[in-house]
């Protein structure tokens, strides 16, 4: 049918894939709201879990380190953990658009917008 279009007959084909990547893309973004991941600091002292969207969801603060002497530590820890799940999440969501793209011939280190 098109064999006198020259590379124009796998524009079909290229515009189907483009709309299952869309498709996929969508299924992912809502499926990286359910993906949690977990930072930690202190040892596992205060641990902060996020979605992989990178939403932090929960912070967990083991008693111990409850002493007005160390807010400034705390204060720290609690950063730390958050910054941990954070970059966690990151790379979670970026090795799943991997996934994704992998099968389109993209580089495998483009970053896509999330």
């Amino acid at each position: 049918m098109f064999k006198g279009l020259g590379g124009l007959g796998d524009m079909a084909g290229m515009m189907k894939k483009a709309q299952q990547m869309q498709t996929d893309m969508a299924a992912l973004q809502e499926e990286l709201h359910a993906v949690m991941v977990v930072g930690e600091s202190g040892a596992g002292l205060v641990k902060a879990t996020a979605s992989a969207k990178g939403e932090l969801k929960a912070l967990d603060i083991d008693p111990s380190i409850f002493n007005g002497d160390d807010k400034e530590v705390v204060e720290d820890l609690i950063l730390a953990a958050i910054k941990d799940a954070q970059g966690k999440a990151s790379d979670k969501a970026q090795e799943e658009m991997a996934k994704l793209t992998e099968g389109l011939g993209l580089p495998a280190d483009m970053k896509l917008p999330f």
